[in-house]
C-alpha cells in the first residue's frame, strides 16, 4: 500500500513539474507565419512580451525588462487599446525594431492614430483585451 502512495505523490509531483515547463501556445499569423507575441505601445514606445509577460522599456537611455511597468509610466490605461501587434517578429529583443516602429506607429497625442486591423489574439490576459 506505502508503494502505491509514493508512486501516486511521485506522478503527481511530475505532473505539476511538466505542466510549469508547457510554453503558452501563441496564435500565428496566417499572413507572416509568424507568432504574435508583441504588443507595441506607440505612446510609451515600450512593449510587452505575451510569451514570457514582460514589458520591454527605456530606462535612463537603456533597455530594460520587467513584469511592470515604472511609475514614471504611471497615468498610462493599457485598457485604452492603445497598441498594435507587431505580426513580422520572433526574436526576443523588440527594441531592435523601435525605429522602424515610431515611423510606422507615431504617436498622436491629441487621440487615437488610425491602426491597420490587428488579429484577434487568443488566450490574451484581459488586461489587454477591453
Amino acid at each position: 500500500m506505502k508503494n502505491y502512495i509514493l508512486l501516486f505523490t511521485a506522478l503527481s509531483l511530475f505532473g505539476v513539474n511538466a505542466q510549469e515547463k508547457e510554453e503558452k501556445k501563441l496564435t500565428i499569423d496566417p499572413k507572416t507565419n509568424c507568432e504574435l507575441r508583441y504588443f507595441y505601445f506607440p505612446n510609451m514606445e515600450a512593449y510587452y512580451d505575451l510569451k514570457n509577460e514582460i514589458f520591454h522599456f527605456q530606462e535612463n537611455n537603456t533597455w530594460v525588462t520587467n513584469k511592470h511597468l515604472p511609475n514614471n509610466y504611471g497615468g498610462y490605461s493599457l485598457y485604452k487599446r492603445e497598441r498594435v501587434t507587431l505580426t513580422d517578429f520572433e526574436g526576443d529583443n523588440p527594441e531592435q525594431l523601435i525605429k522602424i516602429h515610431r515611423k510606422m506607429y507615431p504617436y498622436n497625442a491629441k487621440g487615437r492614430v488610425q491602426r491597420p486591423d490587428q488579429p484577434l489574439l487568443l488566450g490574451v490576459s484581459a488586461v489587454f483585451l477591453e
